[in-house]
């Protein structure tokens, strides 16, 4: 073997050592830059030990904390958020699909609450309450005609399942107290689903809980065997959910292999979601209907339709949220929606809008653009432009724009009808022909047969005479004549939704206004 010659040895040893230094001074400047990150968030534990110590009154610490965690997430970006306790187990119940309570649903067009459904096998039904009471008590707390909010109303008949709670309600002249064992309650989002013709079917969904698809299978399943060609599905005013939810419904409608959505982040590596090819809604035409209340998953949706060509989107651009929110929870209830990644559509559009000063009031300057009334009025961000699977042009930089748009109709909001929105006189009026009608209405669980009875009930006559009567709102002729096209659709579904037929009866009743359904029934 030859001997390494000592120069090679010295140059060697020079490489060596070189590398060894650079090793080194990366270690150290890693280290110092980790040193200098610790010791920045370190500051905000420091200020509060200070303040702890040597503030000059004595502090409330659990809200102090509170307020400087959610401070500091206020400068992440606008859907980062801290949620103390309650509101977090708030944000979970309305998601998850089932509550503990008593089992009903209930308006309050007038001070009192209204009991519009007995849910069927729940506690309230089993301890007799029926449709059209008044809830005049919860507890000894009263909470008719004195301004409760309803929020409270809600909070305090919600409680443990197998807790108790009395509730006194009043039914025509009695005051009846009943004692109800609360239990496990399902919460819906499918809010109706019908046949809007013979080959038309239409699903609402109101959120995307734990429980959405299963219930749009089945309500799906239903659809189709009631000879659905066609689907019009409504995410007008959905905020959002679960993103599994979103991807699963994404599935019903696509091929194998078509991209769903894709996800990243700076602390997140590149995730991809394709359909497997499984779903029984592939050969469905389907419009999907949105507006600038649909947000979140209802974007993610609207999105892998729209980019894989599936169908057509009808509406108003939607709200612009392509952020994921992961939930970080705490050993002392509370919990962080804490923004880690954003969503890409298939064509590789980001849906979020600018994170923009007056970001919390974007609908309103839609409003004062003109966007709600004009196409040409939408601020279209040209440079980022990107092509469906079809070729066809969609752009990104905030929320969904839709393929047809539908505007706001204003041109039927006489003042009479405007009087009448601002103090609920529809609602009340509904509530009271429930009243006079009770023993029949409730009885209804047929569309036609509703239809003819509320042909029989004379409604225009009757809600100008209460009008007048109760809230002092008049009309002339004319105007009368201006505004039943569009009210009496909304009266007609207000008092058919007493019937047995709920939420479907109203939807259905109301779709003669809805330009958007339309849009949608009369869209290739």
């Amino acid at each position: 073997m030859k001997k390494i010659s000592p120069i090679i040895i010295a140059i060697l040893g020079i490489i060596v050592g070189a590398l060894a230094v650079m090793t080194f001074d990366a270690w150290q400047q890693k280290r110092n830059m980790h040193r200098v990150q610790y010791s920045d968030w370190r500051k905000l534990n420091l200020i509060l030990d200070q303040i702890d110590k040597n503030y000059v009154d004595s502090i409330d610490t659990k809200n102090v904390t509170d307020a400087a965690v959610t401070a500091a997430l206020a400068k992440l970006d606008p859907h980062s958020v801290y949620m103390p306790p309650v509101e977090l187990t708030e944000a979970e119940t309305d998601l998850a699909g089932n509550f503990d309570g008593i089992g009903i649903q209930f308006n309050v067009p007038n001070d009192t609450a209204i009991v519009m459904e007995v849910i069927a096998g729940g506690p309230s039904e089993k301890a007799g309450l029926l449709q059209g009471d008044r809830i005049l008590k919860v507890g000894d707390k009263v909470i008719a005609g004195v301004g409760f909010p309803q929020d409270s109303m809600v909070r305090r008949m919600k409680g443990p399942a197998g807790s108790k709670v009395n509730i006194t309600v009043g039914r025509g002249k009695e005051n009846i107290e009943f004692e109800i064992t609360r239990g496990k309650i399902p919460v819906h989002c499918v809010d109706a689903a019908f046949m809007v013709n013979e080959t038309t079917g239409y699903i609402k969904l109101s959120k995307f809980s734990k429980t959405t698809f299963q219930e749009v299978n089945i309500a799906a399943m239903k659809l189709l065997g009631q000879g659905m060609k066609k689907l019009i599905f409504d995410l007008r005013d959905n905020t959002g959910g679960y993103f599994d939810q979103a991807m699963m419904l994404c599935n019903l409608f696509l091929e194998k292999g078509d991209e769903i959505v894709y996800m990243q982040g700076l602390h997140r590596k590149k995730e991809e979601y394709k359909a497997d090819g499984k779903g029984i809604l592939k050969d469905i035409k389907l419009c999907v209907l949105i507006n600038e209340n649909s947000a979140s998953s209802s974007e993610i949706f609207a999105g892998a339709i729209q980019d894989n060509d599936r169908g057509t989107i009808i509406g108003r651009r939607s709200f612009g949220k392509g952020l994921v929110q992961e939930p970080i929870y705490f050993s002392d209830g509370s919990g962080l929606r804490l923004t880690v990644a954003r969503f890409y559509t298939p064509s590789g559009r980001c849906i979020q809008k600018p994170y923009s000063d007056d970001y919390g009031y974007d609908i309103y300057k839609r409003y004062s653009d003109g966007e709600m009334y004009d196409a040409d009025s939408i601020k279209v961000d040209s440079t980022a432009a990107f092509k469906t699977t079809g070729g066809r042009t969609v752009y990104g930089g905030g929320g969904i724009i839709p393929d047809i748009f539908v505007p706001l109709d204003t041109t039927r909001a006489t003042n009479f009808y405007i009087a009448c929105n601002r103090k609920a006189t529809q609602m009340r009026f509904a509530s009271d022909m429930f009243d006079k009608y009770r023993s029949s209405l409730s009885e209804i669980s047929e569309f036609p047969q509703l239809e003819s009875y509320l042909d029989k009930m004379d409604i225009p006559s009757k809600f100008r005479e209460y009008a007048s009567r109760v809230d002092g709102i008049s009309c002339t002729r004319e105007e009368w004549k201006t505004t039943e096209p569009y009210l009496l659709p909304q009266l007609r579904a207000l008092v058919g939704r007493y019937s047995k037929l709920g939420e479907d009866a109203f939807y259905k009743l109301y779709l003669g206004v809805d330009s958007t359904v339309k849009m949608a029934i009369e869209s290739e």
